[in-house]
């Protein structure tokens, strides 16, 4: 066997060394690429796996570590699909490459809900132009027929009125969810808006003796008239309701008002019955009460944002709405 020169041993020791280092470097270039996949993977909105052919897992980002049960309900396919979870709506893609099969699952709950609402806003406001031309009959012909009946018939007829109103009040409500809340701002006074507020109470009816203290300033604000009215009688409404389930015969309805030179500032209160459910007190369609339609404090809310203000549920000694109205 021929002999290794002391200078080939050295070329062959610096080509080792060569080699090594070639190879560390190729393994940080790779450690440094899968850092780069695994920050790419965490930083995607949607739940991401990784999966080798034994269906173990060989990558995921935290969103999907926090739905691991949703992983035993996947099926790899070539189109994409929706699937239930947790009441929870999630759209599934798959795709593979080599021996990697990638799953995703991203939540649409909120997407197929606004998809939901946009359908029953144009369900409900073509069923409002429906109705709306017979309600406008039945009240024109209870108003011709109150003149004419004897007056012991009158609270019939007037009973009648008030269940048009309410149905009327709706069918507002409805048409202006599905066209979008505009306001037509102008100066009014509260003395003027008050007047309006008291003939939607008359008109609503109860059964209670139930009083109502509302501010006895006046001031003016720059604003809509009739959509404050709305704004005002929906929480006027919704606390006559609330009294007319609790338990005693009498019951407060407060409007307590303030401003601090940026907000008209109205905190709303009534002694009725506690709201059951104060998460869904602003979604469209779920109301809280038995009477409800689900739309009333949704656009008091937007009614309310068309001012530059907001409205929210109100928490001191007692709860309370507080509605701010842009100065």
């Amino acid at each position: 066997m021929a002999s290794i020169t002391p200078e080939e041993l050295d070329v062959l020791i610096q080509q080792t060394y060569k080699v090594e280092n070639e190879f560390n470097e190729l393994k940080a270039s790779y450690a440094h690429l899968q850092d780069t996949v695994e920050k790419v993977v965490e930083f995607l909105p949607n739940a991401i796996w990784i999966l080798n052919s034994d269906n173990s897992v060989f990558l995921q980002n935290s969103h999907a570590r926090e739905l691991w049960e949703l992983l035993k309900l996947l099926q790899y396919r070539d189109e994409d699909y929706e699937i239930k979870f947790n009441a929870r709506s999630y759209l599934v893609k798959s795709s593979s490459y080599k021996d990697k099969i990638m799953l995703s699952a991203t939540d649409i709950t909120e997407q197929k809900r606004k998809e939901n609402l946009a359908t029953m806003g144009q369900m409900a406001a073509h069923l409002s132009h429906e109705i709306r031309n017979p309600i406008g009959a039945i009240s024109l012909m209870s108003s011709t027929l109150k003149k004419r009946v004897i007056p012991e018939n009158i609270p019939i007829v007037e009973e009648i009125q008030k269940s048009v109103y309410r149905i009327d009040r709706i069918i507002k409500a409805t048409l202006m969810f599905s066209k979008g809340v505009e306001a037509q701002k102008h100066e009014i006074s509260w003395s003027q808006l008050k007047e309006s507020i008291d003939m939607s109470i008359t008109y609503y009816g109860y059964s209670k003796e139930i009083r109502f203290d509302f501010p006895k300033d006046n001031f003016t604000m720059n604003a809509d008239k009739d959509l404050l009215e709305m704004l005002f009688s929906n929480f006027i409404t919704n606390a006559i309701d609330a009294i007319e389930e609790d338990d005693n015969e009498d019951g407060l309805v407060e409007i307590i008002y303030d401003n601090d030179e940026q907000y008209h500032i109205f905190k709303i209160y009534d002694s009725g019955i506690a709201i059951d459910n104060e998460k869904e007190l602003f979604e469209a369609f779920k109301s809280t009460k038995v009477k409800g339609n689900g739309l009333g404090l949704v656009l008091s809310r937007q009614i309310a944002e068309a001012h530059g203000g907001s409205v929210c549920l109100y928490t001191t000694e007692k709860k309370c709405f507080e509605v701010k109205i842009r100065i």
